[in-house]
């Protein structure tokens, strides 16, 4: 397959009301991280499209992108492009749709705390107000405080050392 022949070389944008969801879709996404989406197209752009089975009945079926299409939605996001979505085509049978669906929720990995926390300490250094890291990254303040204390416990006034509240006793 050549490079004009991927997926990825034939984005088309195409209105969100062209699309819907699969029936097959195990993933499911907080409504905080949805916002946290919309911040992301909001700020950057579309920089993914959708994976689409090709119409059927006028209508494209998500293979990927389900959440994406979902929050293009927002009015914030709908008036980036007029309500259009980007899109790819992709001709799987049906036990390919639901392994590909499954293969790139799978593939997005999770956050290494330790990493978590030298990005965001570096963006502290770098200035950044701990309001805003927790805004534009959908953070809670404890959780901004963990990462910039890497040692998973806030900073508190008389932290440092431990009362014994029990002691076992000898039976």
């Amino acid at each position: 397959m050549s490079v004009k022949d991927q997926p990825v070389s034939k984005v088309r944008w195409v209105p969100r009301e062209k699309l819907i969801g699969n029936a097959w879709n195990p993933n499911h996404v907080a409504a905080p991280e949805l916002e946290l989406l919309i911040t992301s197209l909001v700020e950057d752009g579309w920089t993914q499209p959708v994976v689409v089975l090709p119409a059927d009945g006028g209508r494209h079926v998500i293979v990927d992108g389900f959440h994406r299409w979902t929050v293009s939605g927002d009015p914030r996001v709908s008036a980036l492009t007029g309500g259009m979505v980007p899109v790819v085509e992709v001709r799987l049978d049906s036990t390919h749709r639901m392994m590909s669906t499954i293969r790139h929720n799978r593939a997005r990995g999770t956050h290494a705390v330790l990493r978590m926390a030298e990005i965001v300490r570096a963006m502290v250094d770098d200035g950044v107000p701990q309001r805003e890291i927790r805004q534009r990254l959908g953070m809670e303040a404890e959780e901004v405080t963990r990462l910039l204390n890497r040692s998973g416990m806030p900073t508190q006034a008389g932290a440092g050392s431990f009362n014994k509240a029990w002691v076992p006793e000898k039976g």
